[in-house]
């Protein structure tokens, strides 16, 4: 899949999560979204993305949400 759709959909579930106030909790939400609903290949491409390109254009919430609890 296109990178820049990952980043993009990925963007759009932390919109989502962006009213919580708690960060640490909005990051399990927003990687057990991921989780649940990506498929591997998917979730691996985005982890691959934020490793090798530092996450750039992904909400910072995000991406320590792909570093911190994305199962792969």
């Amino acid at each position: 899949m296109d990178i820049q759709r990952l980043i993009s959909m990925a963007n759009q579930i932390g919109d989502f999560y962006e009213s919580y106030p708690n960060q640490s909790h909005a990051e399990q939400d927003i990687a057990g979204h991921l989780n649940k609903f990506w498929a591997l290949p998917m979730r691996q491409q985005i982890a691959k993305y934020v490793e090798t390109q530092q996450g750039e254009g992904l909400h910072a919430r995000v991406k320590s949400a792909i570093k911190t609890h994305l199962q792969l």
